[in-house]
């Protein structure tokens, strides 16, 4: 839909859409995305990308959000769903119910709903984590004199 033409190149083996809106931006509707999108304006409707999804500071979401990952230091009003993870940065708000296997909130972010967090199973941990830090480990007891 909108987006940056494609590169190809040595440096870049696969081609990546990048779609940026602008702060002064406003959509009302449904916005449908390939790619990486970030927005940084006002959308009045639902979005959705298979790819990253990035709100910024500025930005003002009133309805659902869907993306691989989102990452959000603006305002949502509406739910969230991500297949991978969810980030909210510290000047991100949010009022509705987030759906995802990762979670990450820093200090400072503002929400007001439910979380649906299911982790990744034990059986298979998640492939950027090294298999002895996805074990459970028995916690080591200090010894006389170690203290």
């Amino acid at each position: 839909m909108f987006g940056l033409p494609k590169k190809n190149g040595p440096a870049q083996s696969k081609e990546e859409t990048l779609t940026f809106l602008a702060r002064g931006f406003e959509f009302k509707g449904t916005l449908s995305f390939d790619g990486t999108v970030r927005i940084d304006g006002v959308v009045t409707g639902e979005i959705h990308t298979e790819g990253t999804l990035i709100i910024g500071e500025h930005a003002v979401v009133e309805g659902n959000v869907s993306a691989g990952t989102i990452v959000s230091g603006g305002k949502i009003n509406g739910n969230v769903t991500a297949r991978e993870k969810v980030r909210l940065v510290s000047t991100a708000a949010l009022l509705g119910t987030i759906r995802t296997p990762l979670l990450h909130i820093e200090e400072g972010v503002r929400l007001k709903g439910t979380c649906e967090v299911q982790g990744h199973t034990a059986e298979q941990p998640p492939d950027d984590i090294p298999k002895e830090l996805s074990e459970p480990r028995k916690p080591r007891v200090p010894q006389y004199g170690e203290l």
